[in-house]
C-alpha cells in the first residue's frame, strides 16, 4: 500500500487546541447525526409490522425507501449553500427541528401514498446535513486531522444501526399500548430527540474559528492561521459555477466512487431486518441481530481512519473498502445459513462505513475552499441518488420479482467494484497532475 511522506512532529500548542475543538464539537455532532440516522432507517424495522398494516409489496416498500434519496438529491445543495450562507449554527438547528417533526409525524401514514409523501419530505428536511457538518469541519480541523475526525464523526452511522435496531425491536413489542401499534410508537418516539437537538444546535455551536470564545487567544490564533496557510497551498478544483461544478467529470467520478458504500449502508439499512426475518427470528430478535455488523463496524470505521490518517493515504484506504463490500455481496450466492448471513452484512458494513474517513478526506483535498460547500454536496446528493434513490429501489424490485436476496445484490455488488477500480485511477491521475503542477517550483 503506497504512501506519502509521513506528516511532521505534533506540537503541544497544536495537541492542546485540536484536543479542546474535537471535544467541542465531535460529541454533540455525533449525537445529532446518531439521531438522524436512526429516524432514516428506522422505516426498516417499522417494516416488520407496517408493511403488512398498510398492505405494502417489496416493490412499493422498496419505491417508498427510496423517494428520501430523491428528495435528498434536490435539496442537498441547496441547502448546503444555505448553511454558508446563515451558519450552520442555524441551519443545522433548522434541519434537526424539521426532520424531527416529520419522522415523527410518519406514525400517521395510512397507505402508501401517504408513505410516499412522508418519505420524500424527511429526504427534503434531512438534506443538506452530513455534507454540511463536513463543510462544517473543513472550518476547524487542518487535513491531518480529517480522516480520522470524520470516521468518529460518522461511527454515529454504524453506531445508531447497532443502538437503534434493538430499541426500535423493543418499540415494536409495545403494540396495542394507548390503542396504537408498535411501528406508530417506534417513529413518534425516535423522533422527538431530533427537534429537542436542533434546540440545543442554537446554544452549543460555533460557527467558526474566530468566534470561538472556549479557546483562548494563542490557540484561535495558531488555528486560523494553519488553516489559511493550507487554503493557500491547495492544488485542486478551483472556483466554478454550480451548473459547471455539477457537468464536472470528477465530480461525476468522486460520486460513482461514494455511491457504492452509499448505496451498501441505505440498502442494508432499509431491507436487512427483512432478510433476517426469513430465518424465523421474533422482532425483537432481529433488531439485537442486526445490531451485531454495526457493532463491528463502528469499531472497524474508527481503526481505518486512523489508519489513513497515520499513514497518510487515502486511495487504497478507500478501494479496498470497496471490494470488501463486493465480497460480502457476492457471498450471499453461495450460502443461506443465519450465520453466513450475519457475516456478509458485518463485511458489507465494514468496508461502507470504514470508507467514508478517508474517502472525504481525500475529496476535501481535491476540492478549493470556494468549491467546497456545493462540491461536497453534489458528491453526496449525487451518490445518495445513484446509491440510495437507485439502488434500495433496483433491490426491491429485484427482490419482488425473483424471490432472491442473492440477486438482488448483484448490482450493488458491480457498482462497489467499479468505485473500487475508479477511485485508483482517478487518485493516480491526481497524483500525475499535483506533481507536474510543482515541478516549475522545483526548477526554480
Amino acid at each position: 500500500m503506497a504512501a506519502t511522506k509521513a506528516p511532521p512532529a505534533v506540537s503541544e500548542l497544536e495537541r492542546t487546541t485540536m484536543r479542546r475543538v474535537a471535544w467541542r464539537l465531535l460529541p454533540f455532532l455525533i449525537i445529532c447525526y446518531l439521531i438522524a440516522i436512526i429516524d432514516r432507517g428506522n422505516i426498516g424495522m417499522a417494516s416488520l409490522q407496517m408493511n403488512h398494516d398498510l398492505g405494502l409489496t417489496p416493490a412499493i416498500f422498496g419505491f417508498a425507501s427510496s423517494l428520501f434519496f430523491f428528495s435528498y438529491f434536490l435539496v442537498e445543495v441547496p441547502s448546503n449553500l444555505a448553511l454558508q450562507k446563515f451558519g450552520a449554527r442555524i441551519w443545522i438547528a433548522r434541519i434537526m427541528i424539521t426532520w424531527g417533526l416529520i419522522s415523527a409525524g410518519t406514525a400517521f401514514v395510512q397507505g402508501a401514498n401517504s408513505l410516499y409523501v412522508m418519505r420524500f419530505l424527511l429526504g427534503a428536511a434531512e438534506a443538506g446535513f452530513f455534507p454540511g457538518v463536513l463543510l462544517y469541519m473543513t472550518y476547524w480541523l487542518p487535513s491531518a486531522y480529517r480522516a480520522r475526525m470524520v470516521a468518529i464523526f460518522m461511527v454515529a452511522i454504524p453506531g445508531a444501526n447497532f443502538l437503534g435496531s434493538p430499541l426500535s425491536g423493543y418499540l415494536l413489542t409495545l403494540d396495542g399500548w394507548m390503542g396504537m401499534r408498535g411501528w406508530h410508537w417506534l417513529f413518534i418516539i425516535e423522533g422527538i430527540p431530533a427537534v429537542l437537538l436542533g434546540i440545543a444546535c442554537l446554544f452549543v455551536l460555533t460557527d467558526r474559528p474566530e468566534q470561538a470564545r472556549w479557546l483562548n487567544d494563542e490557540q484561535r490564533s495558531w488555528l486560523i492561521g494553519r488553516l489559511e496557510e493550507e487554503r493557500q497551498l491547495k492544488t485542486n478544483i478551483g472556483h466554478i459555477s454550480l451548473w459547471k461544478l455539477l457537468r464536472h467529470k470528477d465530480i461525476w467520478v468522486m460520486a460513482l466512487i461514494y455511491s457504492g458504500a452509499s448505496a451498501a449502508g441505505s440498502t442494508m439499512s432499509v431491507w436487512a431486518p427483512q432478510l433476517l426475518k426469513t430465518f424465523g427470528l421474533s422482532n425483537l430478535e432481529i433488531g439485537l441481530t442486526n445490531a451485531i455488523p454495526y457493532g463491528i463496524a463502528s469499531i472497524a470505521m474508527i481503526v481505518w481512519g486512523r489508519s489513513s490518517d497515520r499513514t497518510n493515504e487515502r486511495r487504497w484506504h478507500t478501494s479496498a473498502t470497496l471490494l470488501l463490500i463486493a465480497a460480502g455481496l457476492l457471498l450471499a450466492l453461495v450460502t443461506s445459513s443465519l450465520p453466513a448471513t450475519v457475516l456478509l452484512l458485518t463485511m458489507v458494513l465494514v468496508g461502507a462505513y470504514s470508507m467514508k474517513g478517508p474517502f472525504w478526506a481525500l475529496v476535501s483535498s481535491w476540492l478549493s475552499s470556494s468549491t467546497a460547500a456545493a462540491g461536497l454536496a453534489a458528491i453526496g446528493a449525487l451518490a445518495n441518488l445513484i446509491g440510495g434513490g437507485i439502488m434500495v429501489n433496483a433491490y426491491g424490485a429485484i427482490h419482488g420479482a425473483t424471490g432472491s436476496y442473492a440477486l438482488a445484490m448483484l448490482p450493488l455488488a458491480a457498482l462497489c467494484i467499479t468505485g473500487g477500480i475508479a477511485v485508483l485511477v482517478m487518485g493516480r491521475h491526481r497524483q500525475r497532475e499535483q506533481a507536474e503542477a510543482t515541478q516549475p517550483l522545483k526548477a526554480s
